[in-house]
This record gives structure tokens, sequence and C-alpha cells, in this order.
């Protein structure tokens, strides 16, 4: 059994009940280049599935390796493909099926016997949240840290107080009260940032996507616990959830958070045209998926200063590359754009990544059991 992508050794000691004797497991901290991506050369793609091939079992962690069918077909050992979270985009399911590998997933409900790894012990447990009473996703959060990061100059101040200039404030913070937060792609993580703008910070909030309708934001506000009307705390006349055509959006928001399904109808949804109409003072977040954004777009707006700033969680290549011109401390000077970057960890929080891997050891015993296997995809 191979465990891909564990950058940080979480798995290890939920598959501590499974003697040696009956599966060997190999854990691997990194990643490979994507099979499926453009940039990836021959030799790399040999490389994995040199990597792969062996394995009769492999535990994936959510898109970080993903598994088209070109790749399935070089991988003639494997038999079950473990994957985790609700979103499978990067999985071949039809050709799973068609070369009889087993995908199962772990939606982070947790073990379905109730027995949990020795490490367990010592965290706190993982509530069942309701999004009504307050509680939120992940990424929600993540996406609130990194607007509240940009607006109030965290990361900026921490490098000026810790750098070599030993210094203090770097520039006056941007307060969110009365602002427009713009939403794109009002799902559920979208809408989460959208109530939690409304509420916490008094900001109005307008939202775009491509099928989204007047009916369906309105029906979305209530899911959120909020009124479809009257919630907006700028103008009671007006609908909680705001929407507007995806021009307007750009023109009006202060601050613009992506959560949009990646496709290739929605690769490169943000370009130079959206850039171009975002005030110079806005702020653009994306904890969804790298590709959203035209890069070069951007890179070229935050390098003439073309808004206030910018976070971004992904990247249409992963784990970022060391050379990437993104990594670069002359950001936020000399009339650039300030952005915050952070290694994809929108989902990475110590109580779903374990309760993920909890579930994926449960799947593995059912296997070497001859069990019936648990949240099956094929």
């Amino acid at each position: 059994m191979a465990i891909l992508d564990d950058y940080l050794d979480i798995a290890r000691p939920h598959f501590s009940r499974i003697p040696t004797s009956e599966l060997s497991i190999a854990t691997f901290h990194d990643t490979l280049p994507a099979f499926n991506h453009p940039r990836t050369s021959a030799s790399d793609r040999r490389a994995l599935v040199e990597r792969l091939r062996p394995f009769t079992i492999i535990s994936s962690m959510r898109e970080r390796t993903p598994f088209p069918r070109e790749l399935l077909r070089e991988l003639p050992n494997l038999r079950l493909l473990l994957a985790t979270g609700t979103q499978f985009e990067t999985f071949d399911l039809a050709a799973a099926t068609d070369l009889g590998i087993t995908v199962v997933a772990a939606p982070g409900r947790g073990r379905t016997d109730g027995r949990i790894s020795p490490s367990a012990r010592h965290r706190p447990p993982r509530p069942k949240l309701d999004i009504k009473k307050g509680g939120n996703h992940p990424a929600t959060q993540y996406t609130w840290a990194l607007i509240l990061a940009l607006a109030r100059n965290i990361a900026a101040d921490d490098v000026v107080m810790k750098g070599p200039v030993k210094g203090w404030q770097s520039q006056p913070a941007l307060g969110l009260t009365g602002l427009t937060l713009g939403i794109v792609g009002l799902g559920r993580l979208g809408a989460g940032v959208a109530r939690i703008g409304s509420l916490a910070f008094g900001m109005r909030v307008v939202c775009w996507s491509e099928n989204l309708t007047r009916e369906k934001a309105d029906l979305k506000a209530e899911e959120m616990g909020l009124p479809p009307g009257g919630g907006n705390p700028l103008d009671s006349s007006a609908p909680t959830f705001t929407v507007v055509d995806k021009d307007e959006l750009f023109s009006m928001a202060d601050v613009i958070s992506l959560h949009y399904v990646l496709s290739e109808r929605s690769r490169a949804i943000v370009g130079s045209r959206e850039l171009e109409r975002m005030k110079q003072s806005a702020l653009l977040v994306n904890t969804s998926r790298g590709p959203l954004i035209d890069d070069s777009a951007l890179f070229d707006t935050l390098e003439k200063g073309g808004i206030r700033g910018a976070a971004l969680d992904v990247f249409d290549i992963e784990p970022l590359p060391a050379d990437s011109p993104w990594r670069s401390t002359a950001w936020g000077t000399q009339g650039r754009s300030n952005l915050i970057i952070t290694p994809h960890m929108g989902y990475v929080e110590e109580g779903i990544m374990h309760t993920w891997y909890e579930e994926t050891a449960e799947n593995v015993e059912h296997w070497l059991r001859g069990e019936p296997l648990l949240h099956r995809l094929t």
C-alpha cells in the first residue's frame, strides 16, 4: 500500500493496528508532478508511474495527485484507490470502473465502528457543526483568515517588525464595515463566507456565478440561517445576497473571494478583463482552485499595483515550485500590490485530516478482511 502526499506525516498512527505481516505500507511525503498537467515532462510522468506501479492499494489526499485514465492504465496492480473529501473531479471514475479498480471515499464523518487511533485520545473531539448555529467549514474560516490578514496588514506588519529594519507599522489597515463583499460562486463555501461578511462585519454581499438566479441566492441565504431579504446591513430593502452580473461584481466589490468549481469552462474565469475592472483599493482572495485565475494576468496586475492586494492559497502547480515568481519578498514594495501566499492550507485542519485517515484505515481493514467497503464511488 502507498500513502501519497502526506506532507505532515499525519497518516501513520491510523494504520498502526494493521500487522506488517498483512500489509506493507510505504508513505510518500512529497508530490510528483501531475501526470496530465501540460507542463509535466515525459520523464516526470515515467517517474510517477514507476513510483505507483508496484502498489495494490493507494491512499490519496484530495486532488494532490490526480488519477486520469492515462495514469490508471499504467497501474496494473492497483485494485483499491482510497480518496478523501467530497470532490472527485481529478479521478476518472469511469476509467477505474472499466479497469476493475474500486474507488472509495473518506467523507469526513468518522469511523463507523467508533474506534479511534491512539493519537486521537490527545485531541479534542471534532464537533458536529451546524452552520446555522455558527459552525463553518475549515476553508470558510481560512478564507476569512486571509481576508483579515490582507485588510489588517498582519503579514506585512509581522515582516516589518521581525525583519532587518526592526520597524513598526507598515501602512493603515483597511476597515471592512460598510464595504462590498463579492462572492464568485455561491455554493456552500461561498455562502458561508458571505454569511460571515454580512453578520460579523456589516458588509454588503453581491454574488455571481454562471447560472445563479435571485431565487437560488435567496434559498442559499435561508440555508445559512439568514432572511432572503432585509439582511443587507446597508439597505434593508435589498436582498441579503444580491445577484449581479460578472462585470458588475468585479467593478463594485471591495473584497472578492473565489469559490467556483474548476472545469474547462471556468478555467481562467478571472483574467485581464476582470482584474482591470477591480478598484485599485480592492482585495482578491482565492482559496478555491489556482487555475480559476489567469496567472500571468494576475502577476502583471500585482506587479504594477493595480489592486491593493491578493491572497492565494491555491496554484496551478502544487506544491508551488521553488523558482516560482510568486515566492518573492518584493511584493508590497516599490508600487507593487501586497501579496500573501500560503501552501493550500484551506482544508488542512487537524480534525478533518485525522478523520479522513481514520476512515481510510477502516476501509483498508475491511478490504483485508474481505468485508464490504464503505463510501464506494465505483
